[in-house]
């Protein structure tokens, strides 16, 4: 890959021949070059900004040096590259666009000081290459080149051969949408500290599973927002959502929702050893074949399942979930009747088992004509319902 800094401050850049990004420069895995702009000025003072028209504080960096640097770097070259601008008006940068940057053969990073760059060289950069103006966080800082080398570390790592081992990638936050788990080395006891047993136990199963869960207990904690992202759907448009049986193409999606609504249970009962947790993809798609599942779409988005069996004349219901950011708009209501209205002719009863601390799920139960029975399982409640 190749990729083209343009900043006032070269030096400030120099940390980019370090560590590994240093390591593939010196391989030839980047082609990193480092540009000053005042090297496209003709004046004595090297001028690289003017004062804003229409008046107000600061100053405004000059078209002229940007229009040179663009023109020499870019105009006439057989490919177009992507031109990344820092700044706080800009997009998002995310894991995600890292991954997608990472694929481009030429990246071209402008370095904005002061109060900006004069906005026609957004306009004249368009027709030599792709702009992006990305913002690395709801904040403000001096100039871009403490952005650009974020972002050039973020995007380059992922590039193939720049990281030794690849696997490394895999499993680390924002991957997947998840933070990444704990982490423990040498020694397994320090300062009165112990290393969970689990990872001691040589037991790779159990090992997975702990982290999976460990994943979703600090993106819960931490950053709840990348667990469901807000949606604009109204309590009228779940209103005439489809409800499909659910297919073995939908365990992977079932088994993220299952995950994601279970937390918050829980934590609610001071417990995270509960089978909705263990769950794993091979045990969900088994109980598609076990139960009767349904399950909700919006926009192609699983966003609520329920599932049923009959059991001698009782028709358990199970795995009533709806999207975190969708709950209390009436979407969980609507598959509970419906999964009481497909119970086979056999079934006298509607049962249902919720956790004894899930004091809302009570309180929707109940209102939806359930009374509570005893379940026979230490901190779970059973409800039920006569049919007719």
């Amino acid at each position: 890959m190749r990729a083209d800094v343009i900043t006032i401050f070269p030096e400030y850049l120099a940390p980019l021949d370090l560590s590994l990004i240093g390591q593939a420069r010196r391989r030839g895995v980047l082609d990193l070059r480092v540009h000053d702009l005042r090297d496209f000025t003709h004046d004595r003072h090297r001028t690289v900004d003017d004062t804003p028209y229409g008046g107000g504080a600061g100053m405004v960096m000059k078209p002229e040096p940007w229009g040179e640097a663009l023109d020499r770097l870019v105009a006439g070259q057989a490919s177009r590259p992507v031109l990344i601008v820092p700044g706080p008006g800009g997009m998002p940068f995310t894991q995600a666009m890292a991954r997608e940057l990472a694929t481009e053969d030429w990246l071209v990073f402008g370095c904005g000081r002061y109060e900006g760059i004069d906005e026609r060289v957004y306009e004249h950069a368009a027709h030599l290459a792709e702009v992006r103006v990305v913002s690395l966080g709801d904040y403000v800082l001096n100039g871009g080149e403490v952005a650009v080398l974020a972002m050039v570390e973020a995007i380059m790592r992922l590039v193939p051969g720049v990281i030794g081992n690849a696997e490394s990638l895999v499993e680390e936050s924002h991957e997947g949408g998840l933070l990444e788990y704990p982490v423990y080395t040498k020694p397994a006891s320090w300062r009165g500290l112990d290393v969970p047993d689990v990872l001691l136990s040589g037991d790779h199963g159990r090992i997975a599973s702990w982290r999976h869960r460990k994943r979703l207990e600090r993106t819960a904690a931490r950053r709840p927002d990348l667990l469901h992202t807000a949606s604009a759907i109204t309590s009228a448009d779940l209103e005439s959502v489809p409800v499909t049986v659910a297919v073995p193409a939908d365990a992977g999606e079932l088994l993220t929702l299952t995950h994601a609504c279970w937390l918050k249970e829980g934590i609610a009962n001071d417990t995270l050893d509960i089978p909705a947790m263990r769950e794993t993809l091979d045990t969900m798609s088994q109980s598609l074949q076990d139960w009767q599942t349904y399950a909700v779409r919006s926009g192609g988005r699983l966003i609520g399942s329920v599932r049923g069996r009959l059991v001698g004349t009782d028709w358990h219901i199970g795995r009533l979930m709806v999207a975190p950011d969708l709950q209390g708009r009436g979407l969980g209501r609507m598959l509970l009747e419906h999964i009481q209205a497909v119970a086979p002719a056999g079934a006298t009863a509607y049962t249902l088992v919720t956790g004894a601390a899930s004091t809302g799920n009570h309180r929707f139960y109940r209102k939806a004509g359930f009374r509570p029975a005893p379940s026979g399982v230490s901190g779970t409640v059973r409800f039920v319902r006569r049919r007719g």
